[in-house]
């Protein structure tokens, strides 16, 4: 269904119930919406509104505010305290100030005052999911904010011609049409975030929300609540409902990276939402419907996990449908070169500088290094080559070095740089494994075994 231009882009995917006990009302509702949005439903009571609600998720609930049994007020304040979080447009014929506070505080966030055209109505809903996709949008934006940078400059492609890469171009574009979860795998900075977007962008969801979460990044006392979200007092601290991240998904694809890293007790309640795919908000009596593809990513073994007791075996078996490797630099024949030009173009216009030549020796260099950082640690070298304005020749010792000497093995290399990046960086571990684009467990189990 086209976006509808008068009441914006996001009308033609929305769903949408109206409750009314007026079988006229319903049927000028349902002409009025029908042929404008994705799926629409009515219903004449409040019982049968429930009912519904159970069974469905709606974007936007459209209701009467005088029916027989419950009025609309009543009925909306009820359902926000067992796990409602669509919006809600309330129809009434009496516009005094009680009304008007008691649907604000029931959470109706907009009226309409009966008897209204068509436009008034559609005008309600529209902005009504605009304001709802906007503060989605925002959620989504500070993930992306604490997610890696990769994706800012590769976007959803995976660059390389190597066979090694080509090979994975290949898996996300045979599984992306196919609801498939899928699981990537590799170490860190080998792009596991872009070639889950590739997989976003490739698939029938490509319009609809990417939803990228770090499993790592979020406390675990909090990761529930994020992904769940909660009702309004679940816990201490809840002042008002929020929507989690399933739900800011809706439709469109929840990657969530680092899966190793969620704690046991989230495991099973995500196995539920896989088995199900339904969610029950912290605090909730409802379980919600969602529809969204699942995309996970983690750098460790999970194999291994699962026998030292960390990560449920089914789980593990739920989420291993469609294993996807993504291939250390090193062994991506050709695609550092053109990484390297990549970043080069990319973080020139980005930072305002102009670009650094590699030059033969420049270029053996990275050809002869081992990249224990991958790709995010070759983007940081050509960020502070452009920052230095000349490619660095200190580089850990390492690949100008390399490159001229011929003889020091990659380990010795791997040492030396990252000594040598400890040390300009007066020993912060933190900041060391942020330039290097490596785990803060790597640095701490190779100074361990380098006794530094």
């Amino acid at each position: 269904m086209a976006a509808d231009p008068e009441f914006g882009p996001w009308l033609a995917q929305a769903s949408i119930l109206v409750i009314d006990d007026e079988p006229g009302m319903r049927n000028f509702l349902m002409r009025t919406l029908g042929p404008r949005c994705k799926r629409l439903d009515e219903a004449a009571d409040t019982e049968e509104a429930s009912r519904l609600l159970d069974r469905n998720h709606y974007d936007v609930v459209i209701l009467d505010n005088i029916m027989p049994g419950k009025n609309g007020v009543d009925w909306l304040a009820e359902q926000r305290a067992i796990g409602f979080f669509s919006t809600a447009i309330l129809m009434t014929a009496y516009a005094d100030l009680e009304t008007a506070i008691q649907a604000l505080r029931a959470g109706a966030v907009d009226f309409v005052l009966k008897p209204f055209r068509s436009n008034q109505l559609l005008n309600a809903v529209a902005r009504c999911l605009d304001q709802m996709r906007l503060q989605r949008e925002n959620t989504v934006l500070r993930y992306e904010l604490k997610s890696t940078s990769d994706h800012v400059l590769l976007r959803d492609k995976l660059i390389g011609g190597s066979k090694a890469i080509s090979d994975v171009r290949e898996a996300l574009a045979r599984v992306a049409p196919l609801p498939t979860t899928v699981l990537l795998t590799g170490r860190s900075g080998t792009g596991k975030e872009v070639a889950a977007r590739s997989l976003h962008t490739l698939s029938d969801r490509a319009e609809k929300p990417f939803v990228p979460v770090n499993c790592a990044a979020i406390p675990p006392d909090m990761i529930e609540t994020e992904l769940f979200g909660h009702l309004k007092g679940a816990f201490t601290g809840a002042e008002a409902a929020r929507e989690g991240l399933f739900l800011h998904a809706q439709n469109g694809t929840l990657f969530l990276d680092e899966i190793g890293e969620l704690p046991l007790a989230t495991q099973s309640k995500l196995l539920r939402v896989l088995e199900d795919r339904r969610i029950r908000p912290v605090g909730s009596e409802r379980e919600i419907p969602v529809d969204l593809r699942f995309v996970f990513a983690t750098n460790a073994e999970l194999e291994k996990q699962v026998e030292a007791g960390r990560f449920r075996a089914d789980l593990f078996f739920r989420i291993n449908v469609m294993q996807i490797h993504l291939p250390p630099l090193k062994d991506r024949d050709g695609d550092i070169q053109e990484l390297a030009d990549l970043f080069m173009r990319k973080l020139s216009q980005q930072l305002g500088m102009p670009p650094v030549p590699l030059g033969a020796a420049a270029r053996a260099a990275l050809a002869a290094y081992d990249w224990p950082g991958n790709v995010r640690e070759l983007r940081n070298l050509v960020e502070r080559s452009l920052i230095l304005g000349r490619f660095p020749d200190d580089f850990g010792g390492g690949p100008v070095a390399v490159a001229a000497a011929g003889a020091e093995s990659l380990a010795d290399v791997e040492r030396r740089h990252i000594l040598a990046v400890l040390k300009s960086l007066g020993g912060d571990r933190d900041a060391a494994a942020r330039q290097l684009g490596i785990s803060r467990k790597t640095i701490d189990r190779k100074c361990t075994a380098w006794n530094a």
